[in-house]
């Protein structure tokens, strides 16, 4: 790749450009239930009051999902921001795929189907059962952020069609992309489903699940307990049974009051015999239908790797596995995969390494493959071994709301030291606890959270005063900034039997901020009849990557999103409906 062509108008600051995403941070819409706004966040506001700042658009149609009624997320949020322009996301390439067609005539769908049937054992891979099972495991939702209830029902659908005659369903509760207690608002629909497909020799019923939080979905290794509980649910039928998903659900929530569906408990589904209906044979094929990579790639290592010690498998059955996407392009994982994920090129990341700029990208555990993996393009390692660092700090494997200031201080302590070491030029940090802590519900955690972050802000500002250095204080989407579920025609919080408000768990529709601190700052780049300058208006968080590349002295790449700084370069900007 060619380096960047420098900007001679521009000369830079003493200190390095520091990109601080602030997960889940989002500008409210309603006054009751932003912890954003409720929170003390004197540093954040005081930042704003002397900084030029816009706001960005983080969901829907600007980060490549496929409408406006579609939340953003961490992981298509942090691709926006690194490659500088917006593609199809996972949502809109599954749901194209199935529309089209597409899905069903790739080689990856045969192979599931085939090895089912014995039409091709040596094409298929191990499984020789003509009589085997369809698996399908995933997130059980219409949430779009990692799975959604209509590709299972197409595959389902499609799967009779093709002859297959034995189909079960292992469902993650999910409660953190939808309402946090709706999971019967899926569950009973998707029964009526499977009964009206049950005919002519066809069986699909639910056979395991358990929430998204407790089984199968752990992500960046923090805890693969949760993997493990959810093997032995899935494959062993080893959890406590009950007649129906239903009964599971309302069983725990009795027993456990105020349980939310993210945390339930595991269960399996017993037949009239008293077995689990559903235990995972040599044979089975297994589809793991959820279409975003990061918390897919460890349930994938359980059912691929041979050499495998995160936790003892018992029997490993032979079978044709699939995943909904290439989770993992660089260690291609999994090995079968139903959709391709969009082909992102020349990141910033790239680029920058392509000009010499010496990097450094760290989070915790829970948001570290955000700054590296999902930042450069879904794609694991780095682009210079020279000039880039990668830290992760890990998390606390506890619940949320019980840490929420979670690792921010320690964070912000490696920030402060790299900002005045001389060492890099860019550096870039995700603070996850607007995300992971807004997502328990808990408001007073929330708030805790923000303040927690607030502290570190003022810290790293204080330390970009001294060397020199520039920030820019975006996040990845809205989630903290939205923590009551509200009514959409009259705008009014809705409220629990006990009238206290109803949390929400799930990501806002709301835009985020887009901050520009720089102590040093001579008007070079905003423009406006503020004292402090003007950005952009109307843009969409994929122009975080064209405002970091200005700030570091370079042009953009024509076709990447404009930056929101005015004046830096002379290249004009192409739409006329974003105004200065």
């Amino acid at each position: 790749m060619d380096p960047l062509k420098k900007n001679p108008a521009w000369q830079g600051r003493r200190g390095p450009l520091v990109l601080i995403i602030m997960d889940g941070v989002g500008c409210g819409k309603y006054q009751e239930g932003d912890a954003v706004a409720d929170a003390r966040m004197d540093a954040l506001w005081a930042i704003r009051a002397s900084s030029p700042h816009t706001t960005l658009k983080a969901h829907g149609i600007a980060v490549g999902l496929p409408s406006d009624d579609d939340m953003g997320n961490s992981e298509v949020g942090h691709n926006a921001m690194g490659c500088g322009r917006v593609f199809n996301q996972g949502a809109a390439l599954v749901s194209q795929a199935i529309a089209g067609g597409a899905m069903f005539r790739g080689n990856a769908w045969k192979e599931v189907v085939d090895n089912l049937k014995g039409a091709s054992a040596e094409k298929s891979g191990p499984g020789k059962d003509a009589g085997g099972t369809l698996h399908f495991i995933g997130l059980f939702s219409d949430g779009n952020v990692h799975s959604h209830m209509d590709h299972l029902k197409a595959m389902i659908g499609r799967a009779k069609e093709d002859g297959v005659r034995r189909v079960r369903i292992h469902i993650l509760l999910d409660g953190r992309d939808v309402g946090e207690t709706s999971a019967l608002e899926y569950i009973d629909p998707f029964e009526d489903f499977l009964a009206g497909l049950n005919k002519g020799g066809f069986d699909a019923q639910i056979a395991s699940g358990g929430g998204r939080m407790w089984i199968t979905m752990d992500r960046y290794g923090a805890d693969w307990e949760m993997v493990h509980r959810g093997w032995e649910t899935h494959v062993h039928g080893r959890a406590r049974l009950f007649k129906s998903a239903r009964e599971a659900v309302e069983t725990y929530r009795r027993e456990i009051p105020g349980i939310i569906d993210q945390d339930l408990k595991e269960f399996a589904v017993a037949g009239e015999d008293g077995k689990p209906i559903g235990t995972i044979a040599d044979g089975d094929s297994v589809v793991y239908f959820n279409f975003r990579g990061d918390r897919a790639l460890e349930i994938s290592a359980a059912f691929e790797e041979d050499s495998f010690d995160k936790f003892d498998r018992g029997r490993r059955p032979a079978v044709c596995y699939a995943g909904m996407m290439e989770y993992d392009g660089d260690t291609h994982v999994p090995r079968r995969y139903l959709v391709s994920p969009p082909a992102i090129d020349r990141t910033m990341g790239e680029y920058l390494a392509a000009s010499g700029v010496r990097t450094l990208a760290i989070s915790e555990t829970q948001k570290y493959g955000h700054v590296t993996y999902f930042f450069n393009g879904n794609r694991t390692g780095k682009f210079s071994e020279k000039l880039e660092d990668y830290e992760e700090i890990k998390s606390d494997v506890v619940p949320f709301e019980q840490r929420p200031w979670m690792k921010c201080a320690d964070i912000a302590d490696r920030v402060i030291h790299a900002m005045g070491s001389g060492k890099y030029d860019f550096i870039r940090l995700n603070f996850p606890n607007g995300d992971m802590v807004g997502h328990t519900g808990v408001y007073q955690a929330v708030i805790c959270s923000m303040e927690a972050m607030d502290i570190q802000l003022g810290r790293i500002r204080r330390a970009a005063a001294g060397a020199g250095a520039i920030l820019v204080i975006t996040a990845d989407h809205g989630n903290s900034d939205d923590m009551f579920e509200h009514n959409k025609k009259t705008g009014e919080v809705s409220l629990k039997a006990d009238g206290t408000p109803k949390p929400k768990t799930s990501h806002s529709l709301n835009p985020v901020p887009c901050i520009i601190y720089d102590p040093e700052y001579k008007g070079e780049y905003a423009a406006g009849d503020k004292p402090e300058g003007a950005l952009r208006e109307g843009l969409g968080i994929s122009s975080i990557a064209a405002t970091c590349m200005e700030l570091l002295g370079f042009i953009p790449p024509e076709d990447y999103d404009p930056s929101v700084l005015v004046g830096l370069t002379d290249i004009p900007h192409p739409s006329a409906d974003i105004k200065p």
